[in-house]
């Protein structure tokens, strides 16, 4: 497998040509960039500008591994508001044009919620209706995500939705589109689970991975810990995506970062990553 570093995992306001420089001194392979509203890679990013940042990281020796965004939290593909539904679709549409120029294959999306405890005044979606709008909302960008020759990753996160891992995959496969599957995250799937069924029972339907790390006994956003500290079973975890055959890009997500000495999470996670991927088994 392949390793790479969520954007998120560096300091917030950091430009992306240092994170990605800073990342191949630490000795990933790629980087994991990230849609936002707006910046040096915003809704308002030309193609000729993605262009060029691609260029600047390939200069560097990194690949761009994936695009994800945070914007779906703000925008429902599940939402009330048909508005806020195609709102969300165009982010999706012009995420699978950006990844093209960016020559990134997968984009993270999260296709709504049901709810969510940590968004304060959060509504609550019926959740027969989420599926049935995530599913139309899904399906409809399928052609797109084929055009563009970019897959959608559904990412499984704390939105009480596709709760299990038989709930995902039946999903998946109702849309019926190669270019639709998982962007599978390793950590979120602990505090009510284990990461290595999930990998077995998704398959081939996995397009691209985050790494993170849960303890069990802090609870809530606080589980979050450093790579090896938390809870996951590394060793089970490695064993079944062997078992599925998958060798595609690991992409730690770190948040939140360290307090002082941020850039040291970097360098930590990719020593981590390296005992986890058995590139220097201890």
């Amino acid at each position: 497998m392949k390793k790479g570093i969520n954007i998120w995992s560096f300091p917030d306001g950091k430009p992306v040509l240092e994170c990605a420089k800073l990342a191949k001194k630490a000795g990933f392979d790629g980087i994991e960039l990230s849609l936002n509203e707006s910046g040096e890679l915003g809704l308002e990013t030309t193609g000729q500008e993605a262009l060029a940042l691609r260029h600047q990281i390939m200069d560097l020796g990194l690949e761009i591994s994936g695009l994800a965004t945070g914007l779906y939290w703000a925008h429902w593909m599940t939402s009330e508001s048909e508005a806020t539904r195609t709102k969300a679709m165009d982010i999706c549409k012009k995420q699978l044009e950006t990844a093209a120029v960016l020559g990134a294959d997968t984009i993270l999306v999260i296709p709504g919620a049901v709810g969510v405890d940590f968004i304060p005044g959060c509504g609550v979606i019926e959740y027969d209706k989420a599926y049935e709008r995530a599913q139309e909302s899904i399906s409809r960008l399928a052609p797109f995500a084929e055009q563009t020759g970019v897959s959608i990753g559904i990412e499984n996160v704390w939105n009480k939705f596709l709760l299990s891992p038989l709930e995902l995959r039946q999903f998946i496969d109702s849309i019926g589109s190669p270019f639709i599957g998982s962007y599978f995250d390793v950590g979120n799937v602990v505090h009510s689970g284990y990461p290595e069924h999930w990998i077995r029972i998704l398959g081939s339907r996995i397009k691209k991975v985050h790494f993170k790390d849960y303890r069990r006994q802090a609870g809530g956003l606080h589980g979050f810990v450093d790579l090896l500290a938390g809870d996951v079973d590394y060793p089970a975890v490695m064993a079944a995506f062997r078992e599925i055959g998958y060798d595609g890009y690991a992409a730690a997500e770190m948040i939140p970062n360290y307090t002082y000495h941020t850039e040291q999470i970097i360098y930590n996670t990719s020593a981590s990553m390296d005992v986890i991927l058995g590139r220097n088994a201890l």
